[in-house]
């Protein structure tokens, strides 16, 4: 896929690899979907790579990616099988840890390593203390990249010791313009409630797409601007979710249910805001739950459906 609005943090990248002293710490900042750990992949090549030297095209020994693990020896065998996995839901101490055992030796290739963090915001806690010290007293030739979608998540010491490389939402056009080029069988119907629910981020449209999530939206947009006073749609909303939807796809489904919401507040009428607006707030905290807390998926799955319908207006809102 080709990867749009990284212009300008490339220009800043090689700015500052053409600088006397290259900074040791990078964040890479914006929401998930827009492409910051392809752009962590290339910027590490360009930086470990010297001339007369033959960098790999896979697996790069100078550079070390830390990321979520599979959760468990059963999903760790899965993994290795091919088959689709779970992940462990924090980057633990124990990675930071066996990384930093490894800056006790010497670049294989070169004179620099690069170590990527993706997402760095789902660190836990004494990893992110750990990782700190790193950036503190960083070794010679050692340089890192943390993928935040969050950032503020992360510690502000952590932050602080970090430039910024900021990665812009993608406008409207753009987005139906790449989706159309990367899924041209997908219909124009799909493509426009793909845009709305990714709110400028071409992975999140991507994969709205991807897992059909077309039907969702349909019966999202019911409830929403009709209510649901016997409960029928939202029966059929957690039809559609499925009886035991991944994490992924709850998070798919949040993210369209805000965007339904977003889309209705831009037409509705001024009484209307404040339970729009209250209920928009609430799944954005949904949203920030998911994907630490042990939710039953029906209930999550019926209490989307009611934050939906608590939005509808009042004259059709009975039971919400």
């Amino acid at each position: 896929m080709s990867l749009i609005g990284h212009d300008e943090p490339w220009r800043e990248w090689r700015d500052a690899m053409a600088g006397p002293r290259m900074h040791h710490a990078w964040l890479l900042a914006g929401k998930s979907g827009l492409g910051k750990m392809q752009f962590a992949l290339a910027a590490a090549r360009e930086l470990v790579a010297e001339p007369g030297v033959h960098q790999p095209e896979d697996h790069h020994p100078d550079i070390h990616i830390l990321t979520h693990l599979p959760k468990d020896d059963k999903e760790e065998r899965k993994k290795a099988d091919g088959k689709p996995f779970e992940l462990k839901r924090n980057i633990s101490i124990a990675q930071i840890r066996a990384m930093q055992q490894r800056l006790n030796t010497r670049p294989t290739l070169g004179e620099r390593r690069a170590i990527i963090i993706d997402p760095a915001d789902d660190m836990e806690k004494g990893a992110s203390n750990a990782l700190l010290k790193s950036l503190e007293e960083p070794p010679r030739g050692t340089y890192f990249l943390l993928v935040a979608h969050r950032p503020a998540r992360l510690l502000p010491t952590i932050r602080s010791r970090c430039r910024t490389l900021r990665f812009p939402i993608v406008d409207d056009e753009q987005m139906v313009m790449l989706l159309s080029r990367e899924v041209p069988e997908a219909d124009r119907d799909a493509l426009n409630a793909a845009v709305a629910a990714a709110n400028g981020s071409p992975g999140a449209a991507l994969n709205f797409i991807a897992r059909d999530l077309g039907p969702l939206n349909t019966i999202m947009q019911r409830i929403a601007r009709g209510g649901d006073p016997d409960f029928t749609l939202r029966g059929q909303l957690a039809d559609a979710i499925g009886t035991r939807p991944d994490r992924a796809r709850i998070q798919a489904s949040l993210d369209l249910a805000r965007a339904v919401i977003g889309g209705m507040a831009q037409e509705c009428s001024t009484e209307q805001i404040p339970e729009m607006a209250e209920a928009h707030a609430q799944l954005v905290t949904l949203t920030g739950q998911a994907p630490t807390f042990n939710f039953d998926a029906g209930l999550l799955i019926m209490e989307i459906g009611t934050l939906l319908a608590s939005a509808a207006p009042r004259r059709d809102r009975a039971n919400a």
